[in-house]
């Protein structure tokens, strides 16, 4: 049997046509069910826009903001020729973590993020970005918690790789493994990278080629 090249099908996989397509603000208002989803998460201004541009060789896929919260429902990407032949998802969700924002509209991005990891079939991952430079704060101990409750596979990726040392690279890495050791849902493999220099992000891409060959998509 041929060994698959994982790293050459990511950069294939990703070279195609990636386009946004819906919008939901509402758990009750999910796109239809289609190709397989992966979903990113992380703290507002993490830069899951900056990642999401770079992943999909685009500048403006995502719209990259200094406003922390500027994302405010689950926006939904196809990556393929069309929508209706499109391989894969990409779901780019609410940040977490801003105590600016007014209460009822945290509720209101809570509610969603829960209903939508909770009852989502076509979810296959999280990628749950943690700033590299400050490592797992609370807010995102409870997105990890959340996560684990919801029984839905994620793997971390840490950012901003260019503006740390080797060694402050290390010691980030292994605090969070640590933290990452005792959680079930956890997928064990943590990726480090930048949007600024692309450190990692051709091994994300291989991250998700596989699982869309391990899921049989």
């Amino acid at each position: 049997m041929t060994e698959i090249d994982f790293l050459e099908e990511g950069r294939l996989l990703f070279a195609g046509p990636c386009d946004f397509f819906f919008a939901s603000a509402s758990s009750k208002d999910l796109p239809y069910p289609g190709a397989p989803e992966i979903a990113f998460a992380g703290r507002s201004n993490v830069g899951k826009s900056s990642l999401l541009n770079a992943l999909t060789n685009r500048k403006s896929l995502a719209r990259v903001s200094n406003t922390p919260g500027r994302t405010q429902q689950l926006n939904f990407f196809a990556l393929g020729k069309n929508t209706s032949d499109e391989r894969l998802r990409l779901v780019d969700m609410p940040g977490y973590g801003y105590a600016a924002v007014g209460k009822e509209k945290i509720a209101n991005w809570s509610k969603l993020m829960r209903d939508y990891l909770r009852g989502r079939a076509e979810l296959a991952r999280v990628y749950v970005l943690i700033d590299g430079r400050r490592g797992v704060k609370p807010a995102d101990e409870e997105m990890l918690d959340l996560l684990d409750q919801s029984a839905v596979s994620y793997q971390v990726i840490l950012t901003k790789h260019d503006e740390l040392t080797a060694a402050e690279r290390n010691r980030v890495v292994e605090a969070t493994i640590t933290a990452l050791a005792k959680r079930p849902a956890a997928y064990p493999e943590i990726i480090f990278t930048s949007s600024q220099s692309g450190e990692g992000i051709a091994a994300l891409r291989e991250s998700v080629a596989r699982l869309l060959h391990e899921i049989g998509a």
